[in-house]
């Protein structure tokens, strides 16, 4: 590589530029809701620890990661060829691609909620129309929007930009606007007894241990941002830097934000509904207690609407890119390799059609009322997503064993024993979180066949779409005349 000199130090990211990167990528206002619905207050204690024991570590890892390798782009992917070769390598771009799938068959509940929400002033319209009818709706939305995709939505991906930055700036105005309005506005605090330590520290019972899913899906995903390692000046030294002060923001963000829930919902009485109308009832609050009735909550409301559409356009075609578009033959059936005249994917649109239309269709056969079945498919996600952090967590553990082998400007830990120690702590807790997130959050007693139904679908459908992946070498093996 080119050697950087005095002058080009201007360009180089600084520890600063990385965290603020970083939090963008990672974080939401989404995770302060979705994990307060879980918790309640107790989700504050969680937060702290969830940061120290888990995600502090794992954005240090996918450093090492990033900088050992990268000048293979730095994917997890890319990292599992280098280490243990190009079919584990295949397996780790389809579990990163197919884990997508729950988070595509709910983008258009979530856009239909926000259109509700802007147009109604409430989210009745999900709550009050048939489960299977909003999922026919949801079923049409999403065929609209893989044929938009199909067709290039570069218009659609600025406005996402925009939408992206205004709900960044939203979820900051809440935690500032929400945590000062008991002294700006003499608000009354929705829930009693805020100020009791007891009140923060959680049982750590089996009710408990099933909502971690859920934490660890809120701090997941910062291998994206590995690619900037070696664009930092002075790597070895800054961006662990920038790594712990976004550790910081993140609990910050996290920690002010449930307090601002707890301010302004009550934390003994959670809404069933609170994940999929919670974020639209605490800017409509907050709006009525600064005196500008429902202008926050049009605001959100249209910037979910614009991030959430934008958000499944382009989960649509980015992760089956990075599947399909340096794809081995020995593994990937060629018929899914063709593109049309835009340059996409089209038969790999088509299977994610018929995966995405299953999962949208499917549930609401079995799940009672739209809020659960939200709620499932969002429960879903935190089962799902994490899967793909335990190739990145496997990539470390091999990293540590050869780290003779490979040289990098950044390690975490020098110490192999620590190294393997880290790396198998975060391996472990993440399957752990998988594997407890599959019980249901719902009341078994108030309806057992739903419970169970959930239960069936939380263990068949990571088994369905991990195997799917199994499956496609063996179609490929027969139908490319690939030796």
């Amino acid at each position: 590589m080119k050697n950087v000199g005095k002058n080009d130090l201007g360009s180089k990211l600084r520890w600063y530029n990385i965290a603020l990167l970083s939090f963008s990528v990672v974080w939401g206002f989404g995770n302060v809701v979705n994990n307060f619905a879980n918790q309640g207050l107790t989700v504050v204690f969680s937060w702290i620890l969830i940061m120290l024991l888990y995600f502090i570590p794992y954005t240090l890892m996918v450093g090492q990661l990033g900088a050992t390798f990268q000048n293979l782009g730095a994917g997890v992917s890319s990292w599992i060829n280098e280490l243990m070769g190009s079919k584990w390598a295949y397996l780790a771009a389809w579990t990163y691609w197919v884990v997508h799938v729950p988070y595509l068959a709910q983008k258009p509940q979530v856009i239909m909620i926000s259109l509700s929400w802007l147009f109604r002033g409430n989210g009745s319209f999900v709550n009050d129309t048939k489960t299977i009818v909003v999922q026919g709706l949801s079923l049409v939305m999403f065929i609209v929007f893989v044929w938009l995709a199909s067709k290039g939505v570069e218009a659609l991906k600025k406005l996402g930009n925009i939408a992206g930055i205004l709900l960044f700036i939203m979820s900051m105005l809440f935690i500032i606007l929400g945590i000062s309005a008991p002294f700006i506005v003499h608000t009354h605090v929705a829930t009693p007894d805020m100020t009791n330590i007891h009140n923060y520290i959680p049982k750590f019972d089996f009710e408990y241990l099933t909502t971690i899913s859920m934490l660890v899906f809120a701090v997941g995903g910062c291998e994206k941002i590995s690619p900037y390692v070696n664009k930092t000046h002075n790597a070895s030294k800054e961006f662990p830097q920038g790594m712990i002060v976004l550790a910081i923001i993140v609990a910050v963000s996290a920690i002010l934000g449930s307090l601002g829930m707890g301010m302004i919902i009550n934390a003994n009485h959670i809404p069933n509904d609170l994940m999929s109308n919670g974020a639209f009832e605490a800017f409509q609050i907050l709006g009525q207690h600064y005196h500008v009735g429902n202008l926050f909550m049009w605001i959100f409301a249209i910037t979910s609407t614009l991030g959430s559409a934008t958000a499944l356009a382009v989960s649509i075609d980015a992760p089956l890119r990075m599947l399909l578009d340096e794809a081995d033959e020995r593994y990937i059936p060629k018929v899914l390799l063709k593109k049309n005249k835009h340059g996409v994917f089209i038969n790999g649109y088509k299977l994610v059609t018929i995966l995405v239309s299953i999962l949208i269709i499917v549930p609401a056969l079995g799940i009672k009322g739209m809020s659960n079945l939200y709620n499932w498919l969002l429960n879903l996600n935190s089962i799902c997503m994490p899967m793909r952090y335990l190739w990145v967590f496997l990539a470390y553990i091999l990293l540590v064993k050869y780290m003779d082998k490979y040289h990098s400007d950044y390690v975490f830990v020098k110490n192999k024993t620590i190294g393997y120690a880290f790396g198998i702590w975060a391996f472990l807790f993440t399957a752990f979180a998988c594997i407890l997130g599959m019980f249901p959050k719902s009341n078994m007693y108030s309806s057992a066949s739903s419970w169970w139904f959930q239960m069936g679908m939380n263990i068949i459908t990571p088994l369905i779409l991990i195997a799917l992946g199994l499956v496609l070498p063996l179609i490929a093996k027969k139908t490319n005349s690939v030796k």
